[in-house]
């Protein structure tokens, strides 16, 4: 059937859409999809070597290329000091904000804006959060050949305990903790990290900690565990931990309402624990794909079983966007609360 100039005219036309419309999109989403190639990501570790924020990171790193597109080359790079603040501050002002820069952190600088005794220069709720590993239970814990064995020993007695540095969960909560509770811990602060306070712990410098995550003494110290070297005092956390000896949940020890909220918003980073995070600003193609690779990563059966060869336990992973949900959340806890928080320790 021959064709009508007419006819013509319009398959030259839908063609010629076609053709200015594939030249729109295409470089857009060639551009997502190809952003990765040849690059290398950074994860800054606010942490030592050997502690459970590096164990965690080099894990992710082995396995989050995979899951990206253009498969770049992960490199995971120590950056201790000040409990995860000066990470966070490298994060906030320095590194790049175009996706090729993340960090994990401890839970201490997720909250230190809302409670910290110096005005900080970020909010974690304008960071960018790509997903946690797991959840979290904190712990205090003496030696085992110490006078403490349980918690009302700490109420009786002064008890030594090792801190990290301000803003750090070990330097933390052992004041809160006198406050509410009535305990008797004394901070020993300055050690860099879990390492540091390990040798402090086995040389008697120190009776103990006071917020140690379950995974990270597990992964770090599973002697200490296994042959019951040391005693499990609390748990610090908003639920008791499924796995962990028997010890009593500190939200159960305290009945007022102000104390309670209180010990919620100090508590509530542990549901996302060993978060990962990129620089406020990033494009939400960024966004997008790194969330993506971090979920997909999350369920990765090599990773997972990775996880349990070293802890013992498999993943409890929350997304990025409830991740984020969640420390906005924690970023509009009444002022009041925040206050007496700031006011406990600044004593």
């Amino acid at each position: 059937m021959p064709v009508t100039s007419a006819g013509m005219m319009r398959v030259v036309s839908f063609l010629a859409l076609l053709t200015a419309t594939i030249a729109l999109l295409s470089p857009s989403r060639a551009g997502a999809q190809e952003f990765y190639r040849g690059k290398q990501i950074q994860i800054l570790i606010a942490g030592t070597a050997g502690g459970g924020i590096d164990i965690g990171a080099r894990i992710v790193s082995r396995y989050l290329g995979k899951y990206l597109p253009g498969n770049p080359t992960i490199v995971p790079q120590l950056m201790p000091g000040a409990g995860g603040i000066r990470m966070i501050d490298y994060m906030n002002s320095v590194a790049a904000k175009d996706g090729t820069v993340i960090g994990i952190t401890p839970p201490g600088p997720i909250i230190e804006p809302l409670i910290g005794k110096r005005q900080a220069s970020y909010r974690m709720s304008d960071f960018v959060a790509i997903g946690a590993m797991t959840k979290e239970v904190s712990l205090c814990i003496a030696w085992g050949d110490s006078k403490f064995k349980t918690v009302d020993d700490a109420v009786k007695n002064q008890m030594v305990v090792a801190g990290t540095g301000a803003g750090s969960s070990p330097d933390i909560y052992p004041v809160v903790l006198n406050e509410v509770l009535h305990t008797r811990f004394k901070v020993i602060t300055g050690y860099q990290g879990s390492q540091e306070t390990i040798l402090a712990i086995e040389r008697g410098e120190v009776d103990g900690r006071c917020g140690w995550g379950w995974s990270s003494l597990k992964s770090t110290k599973p002697d200490w565990v296994r042959d019951h070297k040391i005693n499990f005092l609390l748990q610090l956390a908003l639920a008791k931990g499924a796995n962990i000896p028997d010890s009593p949940l500190v939200m159960d020890l305290v009945k007022d309402t102000a104390g309670r909220q209180m010990l919620t918003l100090l508590f509530g980073p542990l549901s996302i624990n060993k978060p990962f995070f990129g620089p406020p600003g990033m494009a939400v193609e960024r966004i997008a794909e790194l969330r993506k690779a971090f979920a997909e990563a999350m369920n990765d059966a090599e990773l997972r079983a990775e996880v349990i060869k070293l802890t013992g336990e498999d993943l409890e992973p929350t997304s990025g966007e409830n991740a984020q949900k969640l420390i906005a959340d924690m970023y509009t806890t009444p002022e009041a609360v925040a206050h007496r928080l700031r006011d406990i320790l600044s004593k």
